[in-house]
């Protein structure tokens, strides 16, 4: 049976990337999208989402727009993006529109509907997640796991520790690590591994299917590479979409269950998520005493090759 899963994304590239691979996935069953701010503005995300689901041909699945920004921070956006969050690519304005409910209401609605447990993955900031389980604590009953992409262990992306999704909005982290429910972390020590080989990114390109075209487009805008010769350029990072795989295929992660919290106070550590990956407790604990922390299934290893095959074979379905 296909597994029911929620994105929450701020799409972005990546996003675009991971939401053309859940909808053509057969062992996935999307049963909404919801929107927030984070790689762009929340009305640039609602309207990016609503072009990649169309693009790809999907059914008619929800999608609903969410925060506007952080708990607390301003809103910040990447511009690694592109001004329109997706590569700058041109592509037409959609079709189709968003629900007429916010996202924590369709989050609600879809999970405490669901007649099998949901599985959560955002791939972005987690303001709606923290505004849902502060909201709706009961839904936990009904979630199987939230597979998120954020976090890391060893090097950031926004600051020299802490990675863009989680250094957004810090406060949410922190609320989605205390869910109460299984969590996975899918950070930047296996986001940044997953590269599909300039070959294949120009085979996509070169598809007259628009969403396997689409695929090839984002990856070549995301070089993994940047600044080496012309084919090493074209070679594309999967990002985000790694997260899904991850939910369709867990074996392709090396996981070990440690202690996370998120670095929460100002400074150059803010948005960190600090892994405990000692043997044993530290002076710290002898003298303090230990600290309740979340435990969390953290990616360290991912198997390349074998969800490169996994996404490439997914989304030239068609």
């Amino acid at each position: 049976m296909s597994v029911p899963v929620i994105i929450d994304c701020d799409t972005g590239v990546d996003d675009a990337l991971a939401l053309l691979f859940a909808v053509r996935h057969p062992g996935l069953d999307l049963r909404a999208v919801t929107c927030v701010a984070g790689n762009t503005d929340v009305d640039g995300v609602v309207r990016n989402t609503l072009t990649v689901l169309e693009q790809a041909g999907a059914p008619d699945i929800p999608v609903a727009r969410g925060a506007e920004r952080p708990l607390i921070e301003p809103a910040r956006s990447a511009p690694v993006h592109g001004a329109d969050g997706m590569g700058d690519l041109g592509l037409p304005a959609p079709r189709r529109r968003p629900v007429d409910v916010d996202a924590v209401t369709l989050l609600h609605r879809t999970i405490v509907g669901s007649r099998r447990p949901v599985t959560l993955i955002p791939t972005a900031p987690l303001t709606n997640i923290a505004l849902l389980l502060r909201t709706h604590p009961e839904v936990t009953r009904n979630i199987e796991r939230i597979v998120f992409m954020g976090g890391a262990v060893a090097t950031g992306n926004a600051t020299p520790v802490a990675e863009f999704n989680v250094w957004h909005d810090p406060e949410a982290a922190a609320v989605l690590l205390t869910a109460g429910v299984p969590i996975t972390m899918y950070g930047l020590d296996v986001f940044t591994q997953v590269v599909v080989p300039s070959a294949d990114v120009h085979r996509l390109r070169a598809s007259e299917e628009p969403g396997t075209r689409l695929a090839g487009e984002l990856l070549a805008h995301r070089p993994a590479h940047p600044g080496e010769a012309p084919e090493a350029e074209e070679a594309g990072g999967l990002g985000d979409a790694g997260a899904v795989c991850a939910v369709v295929d867990p074996a392709g992660i090396g996981t070990r269950l440690l202690p996370v919290e998120v670095s929460l106070a100002p400074g150059p550590t803010r948005g960190q998520t600090v892994v405990d990956r000692r043997p044993r407790p530290g002076e710290a604990e002898h003298h303090e005493g230990a600290r309740e922390q979340a435990l969390v299934d953290v990616a360290l290893d991912v198997d390349v090759e074998r969800f490169v095959k996994l996404y490439l074979a997914t989304v030239e379905r068609g």
